[in-house]
């Protein structure tokens, strides 16, 4: 059965192709874009099934016209992408608030307004799927990322805790944690801050690196949106989904880590309750 959609960020890397591959598979897609004409090619492919609607997630009042619209449009929404969103460089120390409101407002709050918006409908329907585009940044963190790894941990929080209040509803929440994608996300799109000199020699190795990698990322995006069209038809979709070897490879040793951290101060963190409040640790069984 055909899926209809709402994409956010859908004028170019991981946005486009989801819009794309839906497209090309007989599903209906409102997408929205900031620039007129950025979606010209697919509209003139798919006049009946692609709505393209301008928008800016930052707008609350804008979020909900746009997914009023999408749904009045095509009388249902089975599928929210929520991916618009951008990367922001800068050292903690010399990030501004503009530049740090500006990282919360398009990465966290916009997919926040947008979910909103959506699920009134999508309690109406009984189903849906909100799908998050989070990264992983949300799990993981990089010097010279500080704000856009907030805005990630703030939307992976956001998330997991709506999972939880809309299953009863039929609605399921997926987090996407992709790795490095070879798209514009460290390019053009990216925002930079003016930083302070007395980080350019110890932070250089990873300046490099960012720029290094930039158009050799070994993620596709046209793979990836194959992989989210087998999730969105999925009877049980996960709550979270790594993306890419190097997601993969990484992530477990970083929780491992994390467990070998919380056990070695386990005596610590069991040291602050009040007394009569402790509970000793549940006895260890050995297999048979």
């Amino acid at each position: 059965m055909s899926k209809t959609w709402f994409i956010t960020g859908a004028s170019r890397g991981l946005g486009r192709a989801f819009t794309q591959a839906a497209l090309e598979r007989g599903d209906r897609v409102a997408a929205t874009v900031r620039a007129p004409g950025a979606l010209k090619d697919l509209a003139e492919r798919h006049p009946d099934s692609l709505l393209a609607l301008r928008l800016d997630v930052t707008d609350r009042a804008a979020c909900f016209a746009a997914v009023n619209a999408a749904h009045a449009e095509f009388g249902r929404l089975d599928v929210v992408v929520n991916n618009a969103g951008y990367g922001l460089f800068g050292t903690v120390e010399a990030v501004t608030e503009e530049a740090a409101r500006a990282q919360m407002d398009t990465n966290f709050f916009g997919a926040l307004w947008v979910t909103q918006a959506a699920l009134p409908h999508l309690r109406a329907q009984g189903a849906g799927h909100i799908v998050q585009v989070s990264s992983v940044a949300g799990i993981a963190t990089f010097p010279l990322l500080s704000v856009y790894h907030a805005s990630k941990w703030a939307l992976e929080g956001m998330s997991e805790t709506l999972a939880q209040e809309v299953a009863t509803f039929g609605i399921r929440v997926t987090l996407l944690e992709p790795g490095p994608f070879r798209t514009d996300w460290a390019g053009d799109s990216a925002h930079r801050v003016e930083d302070i000199a007395a980080y350019d020699e110890p932070l250089a190795p990873f300046r490099t690196a960012y720029a290094a990698d930039a158009g050799r990322e070994p993620g596709d995006p046209a793979r990836a949106a194959a992989a989210l069209l087998t999730l969105v038809d999925a009877p049980e979709p996960p709550l979270r989904v790594l993306m890419g070897n190097l997601v993969a490879d990484g992530v477990p040793g970083l929780y491992q880590e994390r467990l070998r951290t919380w056990a070695e101060w386990e005596e610590l963190a069991r040291s602050v309750d009040f007394p009569e409040a402790v509970t000793p640790p549940a006895p260890r069984t050995q297999d048979a």
